[in-house]
């Protein structure tokens, strides 16, 4: 596919787990005038599942539809908007905000259907809904999260989850692992991927040298050994030292509970993390509604919402699409979609 030089080149939205929110909130934004206007939207994900939604929510579904095997055959191209129908499962027979191994095995074909057209340079960027982590497992497939797959599929041999929001960004060193896993998960080769990571990411979206802080592993940054295992002076330490003869701007390691005062984080662009909750519950707290979820270190651009399925209030048409849209508006920047 080729990209007309008055069109903007197609950006790709994975449609999520089908009993939760991904749905409406991919139905919302392929109504949505403004996001229509920013880039060419093309979901994908179940058309039936769409059409019902529609009918449930009474928005509109009048997108265009392309199956699968025409898109990657690049017999047919994106309209205003657009969805893909990957054909894997009846939206007759969602059960909305159950668990379920069919809608984990779907919302991965979603997935690996959206990395071959990143892949294959049909769009410049793939956006995430929610995925359902018990429903892949109950569908036997081995993945933590998405940035795990994107990791395997699209590496360029190092990455790392970055969130990001106009008023706080935050990287992590270790994800989707019980607590009692970090410490072995923690190298300072590792660390330094994640501060190099950051830094270019920082330097692309901010367009100058950013200021990173990083934080430490143990209550009190280890208080000098009386907590923990010394990893703040074998590990963390010696990591920024590293990085900071590289020529990153950074200091840490800061202890968690007073790494994000606001005095702190002013002239601070982004901290990196030892763990996933050490960075998502200030992020959540701070940003939940506007936070984009950006793997790094990739071939191809991947963003996504900062929230889960929320099987809660999934298809009563009260979930905001607000990170959806903001996921959208950072893949098609760093994606170079127009």
């Amino acid at each position: 596919m080729t990209k007309d030089k008055n069109s903007n080149f197609p950006v790709a939205i994975t449609m999520g787990d089908p009993a939760g929110i991904g749905p409406e909130l991919c139905l919302r934004l392929l109504n949505d005038a403004d996001i229509l206007k920013e880039c060419t939207p093309v979901v994908f994900g179940d058309q039936s599942v769409m059409k019902r939604l529609s009918e449930q929510m009474a928005i509109p579904f009048d997108s265009e539809i392309i199956s699968l095997a025409e898109w990657m055959n690049g017999k047919r191209s994106a309209g205003a908007g657009s969805v893909v129908d990957c054909d894997c499962i009846d939206g007759a027979l969602i059960k909305s905000g159950e668990v379920d191994a069919g809608c984990g095995a779907a919302s991965f074909a979603y997935i690996n259907s959206a990395i071959d057209a990143a892949l294959a340079g049909q769009v410049c960027a793939v956006v995430t809904a929610p995925i359902h982590k018990e429903a892949f497992r109950l569908a036997g497939i081995d993945y933590a999260g998405h940035t795990e797959i994107f990791a395997e599929r699209a590496s360029s041999g190092r990455t790392c989850m970055m969130l990001t929001s106009d008023e706080l960004t935050v990287s992590l060193v270790t994800t989707h692992m019980g607590y009692g896993e970090v410490v072995g998960a923690i190298s300072n080769e590792r660390i330094v991927d994640v501060i190099e990571l950051t830094h270019e990411a920082m330097l692309t979206m901010r367009g100058r040298a950013p200021r990173i802080a990083v934080c430490a592993l143990n209550p009190h940054a280890g208080e000098h050994g009386l907590f923990g295992a010394g990893e703040e002076e074998s590990i963390i330490v010696p990591a920024i030292e590293a990085a900071k003869a590289k020529g990153v701007d950074l200091f840490g390691p800061l202890p968690p509970d007073t790494a994000f005062v606001p005095a702190l984080l002013r002239g601070t662009d982004a901290v990196v993390c030892m763990y996933h909750d050490q960075g998502l519950i200030p992020f959540k707290m701070i940003a939940f509604d506007k936070g984009v979820n950006i793997t790094l270190g990739l071939s191809i651009v991947r963003t996504s919402v900062d929230h889960g399925t929320a099987f809660d209030i999934a298809w009563q048409g009260v979930a905001s699409p607000d990170s959806l849209y903001e996921a959208v508006r950072l893949g098609v920047r760093l994606g170079g979609c127009k």
